[in-house]
């Protein structure tokens, strides 16, 4: 968003599956006007009591929906986004080809969508890394991930969704690793304040350059509506 808006532009955002509204919140406090969709009571409701404690300039830019993220068409007008975030979401979702198209239809022209996605190219690094010789053998041909509570999501890979951006008519702009060195499937705690900034540039820096990002655990994704 930086890189591609002017400094101190005030921006329309729809934040598709916005959890506890944190990204939502960080972006509001940032000058911008934010709507977010959910479809979880629970997570909507933590998002809504975080807003209750923000001043009050704050809130009036903020709209908290509780609906489904594959039916922005129900709720939005097509073009009333200067940007869309859907961070997480597509993991989850079966037929993201019709949900990607319904999200890119609620970007103004030249507005940018934005996706989180599991990499689905670097499914068998972990457990490699792990030991784990029989599930990294199962991962290289396998689209699903399963976390380490049990819960199953599909994964992407950066050539379909490359595809699958130019066919609703919002290319790749740019994209990135995410989470390059961490989250492997072992438990780390967090270090200490000045290791962890070292931590989060090297992240940033893999994030960004090859080969490294082609093997981050996720993949972030910018498209510019045409």
């Amino acid at each position: 968003m930086a890189a591609r808006y002017p400094v101190g532009q005030r921006l329309r955002i729809l934040d598709v599956g916005m959890g506890r509204g944190v990204q939502a919140l960080r972006l509001a406090r940032a000058g911008h006007t934010i709507t977010g969709l959910e479809s979880d009571a629970g997570l909507l409701r933590a998002a809504q009591e975080s807003l209750a404690t923000e001043p009050a300039g704050i809130r009036e830019r903020v709209r908290f929906i509780e609906g489904a993220c594959r039916e922005t068409g129900v709720h939005f007008l097509p073009g009333s986004f200067d940007v869309v975030l859907c961070h997480g979401v597509l993991m989850s979702e079966q037929e993201p080809d019709a949900m990607l198209a319904g999200l890119a239809r609620m970007l103004a022209p030249g507005g940018l969508l934005s996706l989180l996605v599991r990499n689905g190219d670097a499914l068998a690094l972990a457990p490699g890394l792990n030991g784990d010789w029989d599930g990294t053998l199962a991962a290289f041909d396998a689209d699903i991930w399963t976390d380490r509570g049990g819960v199953v999501e599909r994964t992407d890979r950066l050539q379909a969704l490359t595809a699958a951006l130019a066919g609703i008519a919002a290319p790749l702009h740019a994209w990135y690793g995410v989470q390059v060195f961490t989250d492997r499937g072992a438990d780390t705690e967090i270090p200490a304040a000045t290791a962890l900034e070292r931590l989060l540039a090297a992240e940033d820096r893999a994030g960004r350059t090859d080969p490294y990002r082609q093997v981050a655990a996720l993949l972030h994704l910018c498209g510019v509506r045409g």
